[in-house]
């Protein structure tokens, strides 16, 4: 399993996450902010449990996150 973290509230909407892993992350025609697909918000951080095969497009999604607000964890 994999978690991924996201600090929504410091995202800059550059879209980045979304080319990297598009079936996980989209952007949000309300704010223009990236959101976590299936992310779940607590006290401001999206988090979401998804499979370990996800991990190559998520980590390319962190690296190339400008702000740095993606974390990944195996578990």
């Amino acid at each position: 399993m994999l978690r991924i973290s996201f600090a929504r509230h410091k995202c800059i909407g550059c879209n980045a996450c979304v080319e990297a892993a598009p079936e996980r992350w989209r952007v949000s025609g309300g704010d223009g902010r990236c959101t976590l697909i299936e992310g779940r918000e607590q006290d401001g951080v999206f988090q979401a449990l998804v499979c370990a095969d996800e991990y190559a497009q998520n980590a390319a999604a962190a690296a190339n996150c400008p702000a740095k607000i993606i974390r990944l964890q195996l578990l």
